[in-house]
């Protein structure tokens, strides 16, 4: 199988043009990929097809080979892959994935794209379409109790799963501990991907992330767009918002007349290889 291995802000992948390769088994061969010791290391798969939709359809797999909706770093990395190689010659093209179709907008230096600007679509706040299990219309600033010890978290959908927490130091918290806790809480029936923030002033966040079916990763791209969202509901932040994830920085702004979460940032090709499956 030949791939390409690429990251957005250090969220890394590996891609896989099925428009001339196919993939028998993808959530196998997530695993298998992922596996920073035995495969080629990544946060996980992903596979980019024909689409009826759209100019072409993105499917995401996690490390642990579970299939995702949505991966906000890994789409702005298809646009890159599809220009860079030569399958669109476009700088604005459409992508399905199995959170709807997104539009991306592409920043091209020297023939190559550099920045990927995505509309990422409306947030879903409704609790029961997040799904969080509570009586509440929307989970917003509602407590939880993890591990005898209680948060507050802010759901939010981008496509999939987010609860959103603020802590007064993010960069001590020790996230291998309490990620697992989150992810897996009764409350969340298809488990959550857990963003950990500090509000440093009103336009700038500070955030890790425990992302489900892959732990602790360098970004999230759905969940920077989450957690400018749930800063801006809480009174935090304003709509344009610079979140600082451990592999970089994304510019979020949540246009709330059009209802449309705007993410913007960069894409990075490592390299290309065969692996045998």
């Amino acid at each position: 199988m030949r791939f390409t291995k690429m990251h957005g802000i250090g969220n890394d992948y590996v891609y896989v043009d099925c428009l001339h390769e196919r993939v028998a088994d993808p959530g196998r061969a997530a695993r298998i990929v992922s596996d920073r010791h035995f495969g080629i290391g990544s946060d996980g798969l992903i596979l980019i097809c024909p689409s009826e939709n759209a100019d072409f359809r993105m499917e995401m797999y996690n490390a642990d080979g579970s299939q995702g909706a949505m991966c906000g770093n890994g789409i702005r990395c298809v646009g890159k892959y599809v220009y860079d190689h030569g399958l669109t010659d476009r700088e604005q093209i459409r992508i399905e994935t199995k959170s709807g179709i997104k539009t991306l907008d592409m920043t091209v230096q020297d023939g190559k794209v550099s920045q990927v600007k995505v509309a990422m679509g409306a947030p879903i706040l409704k609790a029961s379409q997040i799904p969080i299990r509570t009586e509440r219309e929307q989970a917003i600033d509602m407590p939880i109790e993890v591990n005898g010890r209680e948060y507050r978290i802010t759901g939010v959908s981008m496509g999939n799963p987010h609860a959103v927490v603020y802590l007064d130091d993010v960069a001590g918290f020790d996230i291998e501990k309490w990620g697992p806790g989150f992810e897996r809480h009764p409350l969340f029936p298809d488990r959550i991907n857990t963003e950990f923030c500090k509000v440093t002033d009103p336009q700038t966040i500070q955030m890790r992330v425990w992302e489900r079916g892959a732990g602790e990763t360098m970004a999230c791209g759905t969940g920077a767009c989450a957690a400018a969202v749930s800063s801006i509901l809480n009174g935090y932040t304003k709509e344009q918002v610079t979140v600082r994830l451990l592999g970089g920085d994304l510019t979020i702004f949540w246009d709330r007349e059009e209802d449309q979460v705007y993410m913007t940032g960069p894409a990075v090709e490592v390299f290309s290889g065969e692996i045998c499956l």
